[in-house]
């Protein structure tokens, strides 16, 4: 698997992606499963609503990613507990804008 992460701008600010690489490290939650893991990008969805999402996910697509990720700060409002209202939509968007082969999960731990 070569996954890209796309987080949420707004989360980064306290939060420094720990659990999504430990859950990579260690296999669990959405990677549970998963042979090999290469990280291809670790970005941001841009702020909200979102819209620079797709744009991130077609450069990891480019670079080599055959697995797009959004962390779970934005599907599941961890660590605080607020869910990104915009997260659907984002979804959507990058899913009709990256190829068919390419798996979109939607958290990482």
């Amino acid at each position: 698997m070569k996954v890209g992460i796309i987080r949420c701008m707004q989360t980064e600010d306290f939060c420094p992606g720990t659990a999504d690489f430990c859950a990579l490290r260690e296999r669990t939650g959405a990677f549970a499963g998963a042979e090999e893991i290469e990280i291809v990008g670790f970005a941001n969805c841009g702020g909200c609503p979102g819209k620079k999402a797709v744009l991130r996910a077609r450069e990891f697509v480019r670079r080599g990613a055959d697995t797009i990720a959004f962390a779970s700060c934005i599907a599941k409002g961890t660590p605080i507990g607020y869910p990104c209202p915009f997260a659907a939509r984002m979804q959507a968007v990058v899913r009709a804008n990256i190829p068919d082969t390419v798996v979109l999960l939607d958290h990482t731990h």
